[in-house]
């Protein structure tokens, strides 16, 4: 029997045809070899994709052992978003973003912590070890931040280490180059680079903050914001204040710049400060005693009382006032200082000599419901309305009283912001128009639009003329500046101290405007506490007013005013 083989020509199938004796043809048979043919096949297709997941696994693993730099693993809550630049009314750069990265760790991942800690240790030895051991030994956390805000040295180490399951959160950090200079108006961002204070959290405020939640802000879309100050002017204003905290050896001093027809705040300080860039080193300097702290005025609330008694028409500048004894009110004695004269004085000697008991007695004439109404048309007794979010309101008596009235005539008694006195003297400078500050650039026409009348032109120049006689012959002679034709209103309060007024602490401030002729600009300066031993240091016109002095002179050619040695105000009344 012969056996031949061949291929069918419809299947192609292998096939076996067996002849038997005769030649005749017997049926097809199934080769038995079959059945392993297919089986190599599939041994052969199932060896193929083993070695594809080997080496697929092989690449997954490799890839989950090098360092991450990728941000896949960062919960969106932890992703720190960009700001706008903040620039002074020049263009100046006061606030940027500056490119940055922040370490973290996918503790689950993390092969050996106490390896871990003692690496990341050996880069920052300052690092809480078991906080970090505490972060990185937790099987159930897929993230943590383990240092925020890198240096490109530190992150080059950190790699240099090969730690597993460690990566790099690009970031941006928040940069004021002028570190201390305008730190209480520009306020201060967290690690987060969320606004905490200042403008920087007014500007959260204003929908920022909004924005980088929903991921719709980066630094190709944000336009600069652009501030009322001007640097170089505040630059003299953070530095003549910081000197008065050790000339004055005081507790706190402070000072702004006011354009009056503007209302547009060009330089505002306080002190102590604190430097934007690290505010968790200087906690007791968050406080901005300009706008956020509040104290008696003492004398400069004069200004208000005579130009309220003027404007109601029941007190004219030649009115005259004995002021030749003591007033009592209630068991208490209201007296001058000794250097006020012992005599009947008219309503610019009762301004230039600083006169309690002339004031005193011109406030009874005008009465506590008059006096209470116009404080508050001055913005005295409300909360000042201004970008800044750190705004204190006054504080007053609950209930007014005869006694009340009277003190607070000549500064004690109701406490205020030394930014809103200065809105307030701003406004009874300027024609009697009341502008609310504002820490962004603002047109005179803009300005107009949201001005409240508060007293009478004529009233206005009453206190203007007041203003200069008192700067040329009377508490503010300290605070001129030959040219620049300065006048203002000095004020030296007793501090309270556990409830009882002070007789060796003061308060003193110093209200000025310049130039008289055709006044453009205020300026507030206080100095808290002056400690220093020399006689009569505790007094306005000794502290405060040289302050003006030394801001006018450095910051009047800056801004643009040219010194007039010709006209003379006072000959004209």
């Amino acid at each position: 029997m012969s056996i031949i083989h061949a291929l069918s020509a419809n299947s192609g199938r292998l096939i076996r045809i067996t002849f038997g004796p005769g030649g005749r043809e017997r049926p097809p048979v199934r080769a038995t070899g079959q059945a392993k043919l297919a089986k190599a096949r599939i041994m052969m297709l199932a060896g193929g994709l083993l070695v594809c997941y080997v080496a697929i696994f092989a690449r997954l693993t490799y890839f989950d052992m090098e360092p991450r730099t990728d941000t896949s693993a960062i919960p969106p809550d932890h992703i720190s978003a960009a700001r706008p630049d903040i620039v002074d009314r020049n263009g100046e750069l006061l606030a940027t973003d500056i490119r940055t990265v922040s370490m973290f760790a996918e503790p689950n991942r993390v092969v050996d912590p106490d390896e871990a800690v003692e690496k990341i240790a050996s880069i920052f030895p300052d690092i809480d070890r078991k906080s970090l051991y505490k972060k990185l030994s937790d099987r159930r956390s897929h993230f943590a931040w383990l240092r925020r805000q890198l240096t490109p040295k530190e992150q080059s180490e950190i790699l240099a280490l090969g730690i597993p399951a460690i990566g790099f959160r690009p970031e941006v950090k928040r940069f004021y180059p002028g570190g201390r200079t305008a730190a209480h108006i520009l306020g201060y961002v967290d690690i987060d680079n969320h606004g905490v204070a200042g403008m920087e959290k007014y500007l959260d405020m204003q929908g920022l903050s909004d924005l980088a939640s929903t991921g719709l802000t980066s630094r190709d879309q944000l336009e600069p914001v652009r501030l009322s100050i001007d640097l170089r002017v505040q630059n003299v204003v953070h530095d003549v204040v910081s000197d008065a905290i050790s000339r004055y050896q005081s507790q706190a001093a402070g000072a702004v710049i006011l354009d009056i027809h503007t209302g547009e705040v060009l330089a505002m300080a306080s002190a102590p400060d604190f430097d934007p860039n690290d505010p968790q080193a200087d906690v007791k300097g968050w406080l901005n005693r300009m706008s956020n702290g509040t104290d008696e005025m003492g004398s400069v609330f004069k200004t208000f009382s005579i130009a309220m008694a003027i404007d109601t028409g029941m007190v004219k500048l030649t009115d005259t006032f004995d002021a030749s004894a003591p007033l009592h009110y209630g068991g208490f004695t209201i007296h001058d200082d000794r250097d006020v004269p012992r005599r009947v004085l008219s309503i610019p000697e009762i301004f230039r000599y600083s006169s309690n008991i002339g004031t005193a007695k011109m406030m009874d004439k005008v009465g506590m419901t008059i006096q209470k109404d116009y404080l508050t048309r001055f913005g005295l007794l409300t909360k000042m309305q201004t970008e800044l979010p750190e705004v204190k309101a006054p504080s007053q008596p609950k209930v007014w009283k005869k006694l009340n009235s009277i003190t607070i005539a000549f500064g004690h008694g109701v406490a205020t912001t030394p930014m809103q006195t200065a809105v307030a003297g701003a406004a009874l400078i300027d024609g009697g128009k009341l502008i609310e500050p504002s820490f962004l650039p603002r047109t005179q026409e803009e300005a107009e639009k949201t001005e409240t009348m508060i007293v009478k032109k004529s009233t206005s120049d009453t206190i203007r003329y007041l203003f200069r006689l008192n700067g040329e012959q009377g508490t503010g002679r300290a605070a001129d500046v030959p040219g620049y034709h300065v006048g203002g209103k000095t004020g030296t309060a007793n501090k309270v101290i556990h409830g009882v007024y002070s007789h060796k602490l003061s308060f003193n401030s110093f209200l000025a405007a310049f130039p008289m002729d055709n006044p453009k600009y205020v300026v507030l300066a206080f100095i808290d506490q002056p400690l220093t031993g020399v006689h009569n240091l505790n007094l306005a016109a000794e502290t405060a007013a040289p302050m003006v002095h030394d801001i006018i002179s450095k910051a009047a050619p800056l801004l643009g005013v040219e010194p007039d040695f010709g006209s003379n105000l006072l000959a004209a009344y």
